[in-house]
C-alpha cells in the first residue's frame, strides 16, 4: 500500500511555528535551526518565538527529501536549497520576459 503524506491547505500569508515546520516536514528541529543558521530560512520573530511564513513548508518538505535521497548534510543542504530559490527566481524572470515578448504592442 502506498504512503500518503498528510495533506494541508494553508493560506500564503499563514505562518507556523518551528515545532509545526518539524512534524509537517520531517526535519528535526535541531535541523531546521541550522538551516536558520546557514540562512536558508528566514523566520519571523525572536528565536525562541520562530514562525515562518506557510510557502516555506513546501521548501522545507523538498529539503527533508533531499536530505534523504541524497544523504546531504545540514550546510549542503542549505547550499542546494539556495541554489533552487535562485533558479525559482530566474524562472520566474523568464516567464515575465516571455509574457512581456508575446504581449501585443501598443
Amino acid at each position: 500500500m502506498a504512503e500518503h503524506d498528510d495533506a494541508a491547505w494553508l493560506h500564503a500569508e499563514a505562518q507556523v511555528t518551528l515545532v509545526e515546520l518539524s512534524h509537517t516536514s520531517g526535519l528535526p528541529e535541531q535541523v531546521l535551526r541550522e538551516l536558520v543558521e546557514y540562512g536558508a530560512l528566514e523566520p519571523a520573530g525572536e528565536a525562541g518565538d520562530w514562525c515562518f511564513s506557510a510557502d516555506c513548508v513546501v521548501r522545507v518538505r523538498q529539503a527533508a527529501r533531499l536530505r534523504n535521497d541524497l544523504e546531504l548534510e545540514t550546510e549542503s543542504l542549505a547550499l542546494v536549497l539556495s541554489f533552487l530559490e535562485r533558479i525559482q527566481r530566474l524562472e520566474a524572470q523568464v516567464r515575465h520576459l516571455h509574457a512581456q515578448l508575446a504581449a501585443p504592442a501598443r
